[in-house]
């Protein structure tokens, strides 16, 4: 076994490069529609599927969002971006300015919807995302009835620091209730992407989450153990090895070539 230590910011990075690699999204690149959903971890999605496009120029992480979790005292204004849209790609084609909404209806079986989540369930690989609008779900109430009704597939890209030991059924339900002030939560019905599944992805290594928890930066961060075939290891460990430098999510814009 190999150990590894990984910042938030390295996981969301390690994450956007196995999604950008996932068997579905490359076959939906070549025909069909990819909708990448505004979040701060589906940024580095994003990045690495529109450089995989060649169409990266322009994206900014900074503004690909619409909710945000910060320090209480934050000063939000601090990290203010025009909100440019979702990512929409059709058979390989940036659609710029285009949001979930716009194409929800011509939507169908063969295409992909990554949208990502506050809470996961490791053992039972199940995601759920936080609601802030209470009346029609905001994306994941555009995203959820495509999977069911019309077979649209669902990758949920999610970091191991948003970890919950409860069933995430169980606790959308209990946040659903009349009395409950706050978000509500939504199960999602659709393939969890966290950081054990992407170095899977990406190398045929396997993962393990040994720990967590760090200071000086590290806040958040995970301690994977890798173990499996020498060959995928050592691939394992260089691509780990290689996200080192990940700036945190507030600093990616000054990187020189961020897009």
């Amino acid at each position: 076994m190999k150990q590894f230590v990984l910042t938030p910011s390295m996981g969301k990075r390690l994450i956007g490069k196995a999604v950008a690699c996932h068997p579905d999204v490359r076959a939906v690149l070549k025909t069909g529609t990819l909708v990448i959903v505004a979040g701060t971890t589906n940024g580095y999605v994003a990045q690495e599927v529109l450089r995989a496009v060649g169409q990266a120029q322009g994206f900014s992480t900074g503004g690909f969002r619409r909710g945000m979790v910060t320090p209480p005292g934050f000063d939000d204004a601090s990290v203010a971006f025009e909100f440019p849209g979702d990512v929409i790609l059709t058979d390989g084609k940036w659609r710029k300015g285009k949001q979930i909404f716009d194409v929800v209806e011509s939507l169908r079986v063969g295409d992909v919807v990554v949208k990502g989540a506050n809470a996961v369930n490791l053992r039972r690989k199940h995601a759920g995302v936080f609601v802030g609008d209470l009346k029609s779900g905001g994306t994941a109430g555009a995203a959820v009835p495509l999977v069911a009704g019309r077979g649209v597939k669902l990758i949920v890209p999610v970091g191991l620091e948003k970890r919950v030991p409860a069933d995430i059924a169980a606790l959308a339900d209990e946040l659903s209730a009349p009395d409950v002030e706050g978000v509500r939560m939504l199960a999602l019905p659709g393939e969890v992407v966290t950081e054990l599944e992407a170095v899977s992805l990406l190398t045929g290594a396997r993962a393990r989450l040994l720990g967590g928890g760090g200071v000086c930066g590290a806040e958040g961060a995970v301690w994977l153990g890798i173990t499996g075939e020498a060959k995928p290891v050592r691939a394992a460990a260089q691509l780990l090895v290689s996200l080192a430098g990940e700036p945190p999510w507030d600093r990616q814009d000054d990187l020189p070539n961020a897009s």
